[in-house]
């Protein structure tokens, strides 16, 4: 029999409780269809960290080297500053295992109502590809003036430098006085590279063949962004040429959330930079049918790369161990880490029962306007998949 090593990260919040229901999902579908799922917990997340002040260790990290995939829950809790947990452990591990691809599955399940009118299961159904590793999300920052001047001293000289390059470019453009301590501003630096844009365009274009799909839209604000974006289009273009079968186009990220809205039966496949593709993968999950019905994946495709796979939810502290999540986008994700490492038939299986679920309409949290509890959704979807066996 064969056996999978998973690491588990529940985290925060209800990240627990929707863990808890796709591990045991899994573990229904693996006896069906003869593999094994070991499971390898850690605690990192609010609690841990406000106990032991550790967030993501480079020994962590090594022994994660050594699982085939990494389940996570959710990460955030309202007694740590915003951006600790989320840059010192969810981003750690994307930065870590170069995890270059966010794949988030936009669809609306049969029994599920969208929020936008007149829309159905075959009108919204899409894969958006979003780049994971660069954009403005590699922390590439500062603050000039004000406060931030007091601490100057303690930074180092490549800061310094890079503060004060800034500053004269600011002076330049809109002839600011910002020499006294009364004027403060911050910069936000992104980063695009040719070969970060061309690795999850080429990913998005084979998802496009592999998944019977003849349209790759690309999103961008290179009409003001123009330098990062800019590239952005040009590798687009270069990468196209390789996939003659493949219709492509490009939109700006505000026009592409209107036609999102819109038409949301256009779109096939979409690959996005990081900020942007966060932004509209966020817009895709409500008009699914909500944040709990969406899962994403980080995936590093190259061979012996170590993915994981998470809902896109927050933590939702507020409903934490009351029972009242909706764990589908946790379970989802789950079928999307079968996938990943080899068993496509088991998930399916799970994709498919679902699907069964959703479409009986008898299980529903309450977010779906049911009242289950989170523990009966999970229930119901492992008797889906035992009676499908």
């Amino acid at each position: 029999m064969t056996q999978y090593r998973i690491a588990v990260i529940a985290g925060d919040g209800i990240g627990p409780e929707v863990i808890r229901e796709g591990k045991k999902v899994l573990e229904a579908v693996s006896e069906r269809y003869n593999f094994e799922l070991m499971w390898i917990e850690y605690p990192h997340g609010g609690e841990h960290y406000l106990r032991t002040g550790e967030l993501m260790t480079e020994e962590t990290l090594k022994e994660l080297e050594r699982c085939d995939a990494i389940y996570f829950g959710s990460i955030g809790d309202p007694r740590v500053k915003p951006g600790i947990l989320e840059q010192g452990i969810l981003l750690a591990l994307r930065f870590y295992f170069d995890q270059y691809v966010n794949l988030r599955p936009v669809k609306l399940l049969e029994g599920v109502q969208s929020p936008l009118a007149d829309k159905h299961a075959h009108d919204i159904d899409f894969l958006v590809v979003r780049e994971n590793t660069e954009d403005f999300y590699v922390g590439m920052g500062g603050r000039v003036g004000g406060k931030a001047q007091a601490q100057q001293q303690k930074q180092q000289k490549q800061q310094k430098q890079e503060q004060e390059l800034i500053r004269k470019l600011y002076q330049i453009k809109f002839r600011l006085d910002i020499e006294t301590d009364a004027d403060e501003l911050a910069y936000q630096i992104g980063i695009i590279t040719r070969e970060g844009c061309e690795r999850v365009m080429r990913f998005a274009f084979e998802l496009a063949r592999k998944t019977g799909r003849n349209r790759v839209a690309s999103v961008d604000k290179a009409n003001v962004l123009t330098e990062g974006y800019g590239l952005w289009r040009e590798v687009f273009n270069e990468v196209a040429e390789h996939y003659p079968d493949i219709q492509t186009e490009f939109n700006f990220v505000d026009a592409m959330c209107m036609w999102m809205v819109k038409n949301p039966e256009w779109y096939q496949v979409v690959v996005a930079p990081n900020m942007f593709g966060d932004i509209i993968t966020d817009l895709g999950a409500m008009i699914q049918g909500g944040l709990g019905l969406a899962p994403g994946a980080n995936i590093n495709p190259e061979p012996g790369g170590v993915s994981m796979f998470e809902p896109i939810h927050g933590s939702a502290p507020k409903y934490r161990g009351r029972d009242v999540a909706n764990p589908v986008a946790a379970i989802w994700a789950g079928a999307m880490l079968l996938e990943d490492i080899g068993e496509k038939q088991a998930s399916d299986s799970v994709l498919k029962a679902i699907e069964a679920v959703m479409r009986e309409g008898k299980v529903k949290t309450r977010d779906l306007g049911g009242d289950a509890r989170t523990s009966e959704v999970g229930d119901a979807i492992v008797n889906a998949i035992k009676l499908n066996a």
